[in-house]
């Protein structure tokens, strides 16, 4: 029986055929006079002796002509040669019915006219944008270029941009007020009012930004970038710019006004509504709470940074905001300030009104990853979370999370191949409980957490075990930029549960294998810092590092105890080695929403004292949905080492105490919420001591390069902004073990070489 699908694909192909064969012509309907438009021929921008053009004008310049004609490719100055939608528009009839019609709408395009592109209008705005920039002599012209067809045209602009006129001197506002000394301290320190720099109305623009910030800053609540204006006289010196600062001519009375904070009152109001009011006086306001409520009264005013008496400064508001916002418990804040009418002083009065959120939060997380070695995983999270807990912003949350594979392939002996589950549990307090020589910001909230975790992690055929942690951790904000943690005290105890006879041999022929996944306990201390700053608005640079030890606080004890040979913990032994690890992802913006990412990860783990090997749960591994996207999870490493009993439906996991990861990454827009990318990782990871089991497993700066595993592929995402649902498929460039074909580019098989990855969030 013939599929639809079938029929109506031959009928595509045969319409398609019959639109290249016989209906040529994509010009049928247009006239001469308004032709066909079909790119830019050219962009010519002839500069003076000397002086080189910014390229950021450069660009802007481009853009201003940027106009996609039909069929193009990337930019306006290429066309593929295929304008189906041109062909159908010109030769079919739109009144036509059933498929045919059908066909129509889905495949017709309306053509780009001269009339569209308005090559006048582009001249005019080439020439604003060379004004605001300082180019005064500017020449702008376009031409019409046509073929041998009359209704098609292309369009070349020439752009004589002249010199440009720079700024000669500058004459500040006189020193005769407060505000007019702010402003003259702010202008005079700027570098784009220096003698020499060119003139531009975009950099003015930011310096009024900049002096407003400021001043609104020191008192002057009501003054407005706008206030300021600036008149520019080109006549003395040739090409040279004399500007005077001065005020606008409607700027307000209040705008000269300095203010101070009057009376701060702070509204807390319910998130069932109603409520009894009760009125609290505190040092930083009044607080109106209305009641029954579980907050508690001090916890408000730590949050305000507000001071009667001083000053006004718009800082201060952003950062009460910004307090209370952290908490997270509050859906709604409103600052609202108001000129007090009861007194002749220049005082303004803060209203400050916070609705409480719904104490409970529930979320559902949901993700997936199918891979070439036949084996498909969607894993699922569910957590509640209770955002005030004892009254002064403790959240205390509770997940569940799990996750499995079940096979695809030939053998599908069992359906539950893989899988792990685990609840995670936290209690949060917003402030630390801790000794104040901790350096931290008070524009940030900082965080006490304790933290109880258990899980269970199940490996087909091989193992089934159980991990149990207990920590307690400080956040806290040094700078704007810089993130700490420090977790002062982490216990983590894992235990085998079941192991299969496979694993038993494994484990028997392998002794340091054997020794990762003993029954032990891991007391540890660690410290994080992330270093987080967007540069500006089209570069931006993330760096973490961590630095871990376990082991060496008990190792000590023990030691002066009296304690010999293996030192165990509840008569189970304790591990012991050092880990570091560093990441540093670097963006960038290419054009519009076309970004470029770079990441580089290292990371070594060592054991030593009490233990000759670091447990299983510490190693690193690479592969999978944020890494390198060719592999699956654990399926490479260490170094060129493969477990000769690897196949196509099963694998055992490869781990190493060194890894190395690089991964560069396109984002570009497609439509709409649909965006896609291009990637290229490379990483593997090895062995710091020799394994005689593990051949090739350890790490040699000979065999580096030879033994990273490298993968490109692309990607689809749907971002809907607070959510990301990502699929890459991963297609492997370079395998570091032994695949049977020899040359650097050495897949079994297109078809092996494939990896897709559903997942959650970008990978970096």
């Amino acid at each position: 029986m013939v599929k639809m699908t079938d029929i109506l694909y031959k009928m595509l192909t045969i319409a398609f055929v019959a639109i290249v064969a016989v209906s040529c012509s994509t010009t049928k309907r247009l006239s001469v006079d308004d032709p066909l438009y079909t790119g830019v021929k050219r962009v010519k921008i002839e500069e003076p002796d000397g002086e080189k053009m910014p390229s950021d004008i450069k660009s802007q310049v481009k853009d201003a002509i940027d106009v996609t004609p039909n069929n193009s490719m990337f930019s306006p100055y290429v066309r593929h040669p295929f304008p189906i939608g041109l062909w159908v528009y010109n030769n079919w009839n739109e009144s036509s019915t059933g498929l045919k019609h059908w066909l129509y709408e889905k495949l017709v395009e309306e053509p780009v006219l001269l009339s569209d592109v308005r090559p006048d209008a582009r001249v005019k705005m080439i020439n604003e944008i060379l004004e605001n920039n300082g180019y005064f002599d500017a020449k702008v012209d376009y031409e019409l270029i046509k073929g041998k067809n009359p209704k098609k045209v292309r369009i070349a602009y020439d752009v004589q941009s002249g010199p440009s006129y720079r700024i000669d001197s500058v004459v500040l506002l006189p020193d005769t007020s407060h505000l007019n000394h702010i402003i003259d301290s702010v202008a005079i320190k700027s570098k784009l009012l220096a003698k020499g720099v060119r003139y531009c109305t975009d950099s003015l623009s930011e310096l009024r930004t900049v002096i407003a910030n400021q001043v609104r800053n020191r008192g002057y609540y009501y003054f407005q970038p706008d206030y300021i204006t600036y008149l520019a006289d080109s006549t003395i010196t040739p090409q040279r710019i004399m500007l005077k600062m001065t005020f606008a001519e409607d700027t307000p009375p209040e705008a000269y006004r300095r203010y101070v904070t009057g009376d701060v009152t702070i509204y807390v109001h319910r998130n069932e509504g109603g409520g009894t009011p009760d009125t609290i006086k505190t040092s930083r306001g009044t607080i109106v709470q209305m009641q029954p409520s579980r907050l508690r009264h001090n916890l408000i005013p730590e949050c305000v940074t507000f001071r009667e008496g001083r000053v006004f400064s718009v800082r201060t508001m952003n950062r009460t905001q910004t307090n209370l916002s952290r908490l997270g418990i509050f859906k709604d804040i409103n600052i609202k300030i108001t000129p007090d009418s009861t007194t002749s002083n220049n005082r303004l009065n803060v209203d400050i009104a916070c609705t409480q959120d719904a104490p409970l939060e529930a979320v559902f997380e949901v993700n997936a990853t199918s891979k070439s070695n036949s084996y498909l995983g969607p894993g699922m999270s569910i957590g509640l979370t209770n955002k005030n807990l004892f009254g002064g912003g403790e959240q205390f949350n509770v997940s569940l999370r799990g996750a499995y594979e079940w096979q695809t392939g030939r053998d599908r002996s069992s359906v539950f191949n893989s899988y792990e589950f685990g609840i995670n549990t936290s209690l949060s307090f917003p402030r630390l409980l801790a000794p104040g020589f901790i350096p931290r910001s008070r524009r940030a909230l900082n965080w006490t957490r304790l933290t109880l975790d258990a899980e269970v992690l199940n490996r087909p055929h091989y193992f089934r075990m159980a991990q149990f942690n207990a920590a307690m951790s400080y956040d806290w904000q040094a700078n704007r930029y810089a993130t700490n943690t420090l977790t002062l005290g982490k216990v983590t105890y894992t235990k085998l549960i079941k192991t299969t006879e496979a694993f038993d041999s494994i484990m028997g022929e392998n002794q340091a294998i054997a020794q990762s996944f003993q029954d032990q306990f891991v007391p540890q201390i660690a410290y994080s810092y992330t270093y987080d700053r967007r540069i500006d608005k089209n570069n931006a640079i993330n760096w973490q590092f961590t630095v871990q030890e376990a082991g060496n606080l008990c190792w000590a004890l023990w030691e002066l105890a009296g304690s010999e040979g293996e030192k165990r913990m509840f008569n189970t032994p304790f591990s012991q080695f050092i880990k570091g690890s560093t990441q540093i992802v670097f963006n960038c913006r290419l054009k519009g929403d076309h970004w470029f990412y770079t990441r580089a990860a290292v990371g070594a783990v060592h054991a030593y004292g009490n233990s000759s090997q670091v447990p299983y749960s510490e190693q690193f591994y690479v592969g999978g949905a944020n890494s390198v996207r060719a592999f699956t999870v654990r399926s490479i490493g260490p170094g060129s080492y493969r477990d000769p009993n690897a196949t196509a439906d099963g694998y055992f996991d490869q781990t190493g105490t060194f890894k190395f990861e690089a991964n560069a990454e396109y984002r570009f827009p497609i439509y709409g919420i649909f965006k896609g990318a291009l990637f290229l990782d490379a990483g593997n990871v090895w062995l710091l001591e020799d394994d005689p089991r593990r051949p090739g497993g350890r790490l040699k700066g000979s065999r580096f390069l030879r033994d990273l595993a490298l993968g490109t592929g692309l990607g689809l995402r749907v971002d809907i902004g607070m959510l990301v649902v990502r699929g890459d498929l991963g297609i492997g460039l370079h395998a570091p073990y032994n695949t049977g074909k020899s040359g650097y580019f050495n897949m079994e098989s297109f078809k092996k070489s494939l990896a897709f990855h559903l997942a959650i969030g970008y990978p970096f």
